[in-house]
């Protein structure tokens, strides 16, 4: 049977007759609140991959050990963690805007503290820099997530994908950037203070285009609080939730440890693996910049279902097949199977019932926390088993998920707000 296209609810608007020269305003407003939403995801990205990039030479600042350096590292993690698991009440309380704001800031300003921790080679300014960059981007992706989901409710189409696209993107930029800065012997503080100055920029040109109140709470005791707490005990959502938790799992995995595993597993040199990621990273971006007509022509339940097989199928052929070449292919889909799961999922969280933002906010946290355990779940499996074997684990969740993928079929009644 054919797949039934998604039709996206909207929230509208109607005061009185609206004229054309208003509607046109709104329209405006929107698509630059759009833009301003990617150029805000896009930084964390290019903040992201401009770290990963100078690693080397921060280790060799540093003098640290690879122990060490890991030690250094756990830093970001922590500080994630912290991030994602307060900012359910932060959102609540203060709504999406200053959630993005604080945490715009906070990335822009801890990527140079990171350079010149490294320069002044104290380990403990370095550690407490990234676990200042972790907090700020896990606080912040959770609240562009809840924007990202709103837009979506007004507009009636399809913008997470776009929006996650933007965040691979500047992944491509920064590393880009990175592997610049490092052939021409750029310094680390240098470059990260650049970085840090164009997240200022963007910060204060789109920060303005957002509305104050997304995502804010209810008032106690009122119909709409006492739905928002009815949210925990929609099985739906938890089911939607296992398959942001699989399709975290699948991005996650190639994020850490896709180059190792092309190494290791398949024997290639290291410039070949970063290569396989460079196309696992462009397979990521083009899913996601090109993903929102094909939601909107074969739905959500689809997409989801044809992702989740894509990323199994890549994975597996990279995890079962000795052929480095086979390998590479695999790669392709196994980027295209990830690249709209995640933003697929949480917008189906969104459409899934009253209080979006409470929905889109808990998937987001079950994902940004998968994104998280993965990497030691799979270094612990992989020292036993290689981390070809250790792939049986995201393999074992995204099997799962294909059969889960219909509760995206569930949609939310328009809402309308006046009348005519």
């Amino acid at each position: 049977m054919h797949p039934s296209p998604t039709t996206y609810p909207t929230r509208s608007v109607v005061l009185g007759h609206t004229s054309n020269k208003e509607r046109q305003s709104m329209s405006t407003t929107l698509a630059a609140r759009r833009l301003a939403l990617c150029a805000l995801f896009l930084l964390p990205g290019l903040a992201m991959s401009s770290w990963v990039t100078r690693t080397p030479a921060i280790r060799d600042l540093l003098g640290a050990s690879t122990a060490q350096m890991g030690i250094v590292i756990f830093g970001l993690s922590l500080g994630a963690m912290a991030g994602i698991l307060c900012s359910g009440p932060l959102l609540a309380r203060l709504g999406a805007k200053p959630l993005i704001a604080f945490g715009t800031l906070g990335v822009a300003v801890s990527v140079p503290l990171i350079g010149l921790g490294a320069a002044a080679q104290i380990d403990g300014f370095v550690i407490a820099a990234l676990a200042l960059f972790g907090l700020s981007m896990g606080g912040s992706e959770i609240a562009l997530n809840v924007e990202g989901a709103d837009v979506e409710a007004i507009s009636g189409r399809p913008f997470l994908p776009a929006l996650h696209g933007s965040f691979s993107l500047g992944t491509l930029i920064g590393a880009a950037l990175g592997i610049v800065a490092t052939a021409a012997d750029f310094s680390v503080v240098t470059h990260l203070m650049t970085i840090g100055l164009s997240g200022i920029v963007i910060l204060l040109v789109c920060i303005r285009f957002l509305p104050p109140a997304t995502g804010r709470r209810q008032k106690p005791n009122t119909p709409a609080y006492r739905s928002e707490r009815a949210v925990w005990r929609d099985s739906s959502l938890w089911l939607i939730g296992v398959i942001v938790l699989a399709m975290a799992f699948a991005e996650g995995t190639a994020n850490d440890w896709l180059p190792l595993i092309m190494v290791d597993g398949h024997g290639l040199n290291p410039a070949l693996s970063s290569t396989g990621f460079a196309v696992f990273a462009a397979a990521m971006t083009l899913g996601r910049f090109l993903g929102g007509p094909v939601v909107q022509r074969f739905g959500r339940a689809w997409v989801l279902g044809a992702s989740a097989l894509s990323a199994v199928v890549g994975i597996s052929l990279v995890a079962f097949v000795d052929n480095s070449v086979v390998a590479g292919v695999a790669v392709v889909l196994w980027g295209l199977g990830a690249s709209l799961g995640f933003p697929v999922a949480i917008s189906s969280a969104g459409a899934s019932g009253e209080n979006s933002a409470t929905r889109v906010a808990f998937v987001t946290v079950i994902g940004y926390i998968a994104f998280l355990v993965a990497p030691p779940l799979l270094g612990f499996v992989g020292e036993r088993a290689g981390l070809r074997g250790a792939l049986v684990i995201p393999l074992l969740v995204l099997f799962v998920s294909i059969f889960l993928s219909p509760v995206a079929r569930t949609q939310r009644s328009s809402i309308q707000i006046g009348k005519p």
